[in-house]
């Protein structure tokens, strides 16, 4: 019988990576709900969060706010140009357009970073080193511990944006009516452009926090993408709650099985959850109901 100190530490590290999980698949959520679109790229978004953490921890003296605070506005800035130069051309509906541009943005991004830093797997060291917090048996590491509160944060901050500013508001607008939302004044442009600078922030911050807890390589992203994917469609298309529920529940899973099964099936594991909800419930956990937040 496996010792519940083991089956505690692996629910530990199963939370702070589902919490990982569900800065990407909230970000790719957010993105349908507004624009209608799956944005390839966005892997490759949170892999430039993870060198961008990655560079730029030496110059802070291996400082990990800083280091992360800058990560995120570097991706958010990368989003505001992938949509002034890309996506703003894409009208909405324009599904098969938008796939073909962010595959062949994914692509690019993707080469452009193994031939700029090659393909070498990087460790990524902190001021918090490997030490964290003990109790007894379990071990957890500050860098984790730091992801994970970051990342709870950041959906609270979400949360906030949506429901309690003017910012959030035309998002769920445009989200629910566009129609209705053209009619009192609000801009289609402006809140998409607003949207994909606020998902790839988030996956940049995803990158940053898992940068010193996983190998940053430039395929990292193609890797967690899929499963982002996976997420969105077992939470329900549009629903934010139903993609970070999604998220966390696969990070536990995935641990557990990883405890004590294959990795081959650790890695199975999501996709198998999503073609079981896409037979048994089609439209996901939650139903889908465009920028939902509640």
């Amino acid at each position: 019988m496996p010792d519940s100190l083991y089956l505690l530490q692996l629910l530990l590290n199963g939370l702070v990576l589902g919490l990982i999980y569900a800065l990407i698949a909230a970000g790719l959520s957010l993105l349908f709900g507004v624009l209608e679109m799956i944005n390839f790229a966005h892997g490759e978004f949170l892999m430039l969060g993870a060198y961008a953490m990655c560079f730029t921890l030496p110059l802070f003296g291996l400082s990990y706010l800083p280091s992360l605070a800058l990560s995120v506005l570097l991706c958010g800035g990368i989003g505001l140009l992938l949509f002034e130069g890309f996506l703003s051309r894409v009208q909405r509906g324009e599904f098969e357009r938008g796939i073909l541009i962010t595959m062949g943005l994914s692509m690019i991004l993707l080469y452009g970073m193994q031939y700029a830093v090659s393909a070498t797997p990087r460790m990524v060291d902190t001021q918090f080193g490997f030490s964290g917090v003990a109790i007894g048996d379990i071990q957890i590491t500050w860098a984790r511990i730091a992801a994970a509160g970051f990342a709870l944060l950041a959906f609270g901050l979400l949360y906030w944006c949506l429901n309690a500013t003017e910012f959030g508001r035309c998002m769920r607008a445009i989200a629910q009516s566009r129609e209705a939302a053209l009619m009192v004044g609000i801009q289609p442009k402006k809140v998409a452009r607003n949207a994909v600078m606020l998902a790839t922030a988030l996956c940049g911050l995803a990158g940053a926090c898992i940068a010193p807890v996983q190998l940053v390589q430039p395929q990292m992203g193609q890797f967690l993408v899929f499963k982002a994917f996976a997420l969105v469609l077992i939470g329900g298309l549009g629903s934010i709650p139903g993609a970070i529920t999604a998220a966390v529940l696969l990070g536990v899973v995935e641990n557990f099985v990883g405890g004590f099964f294959s990795i081959v099936w650790q890695e199975a594991v999501g996709f198998i959850a999503m073609i079981l909800v896409l037979i048994l419930r089609p439209e996901g956990l939650f139903a889908r109901g465009n920028v939902r937040v509640g």
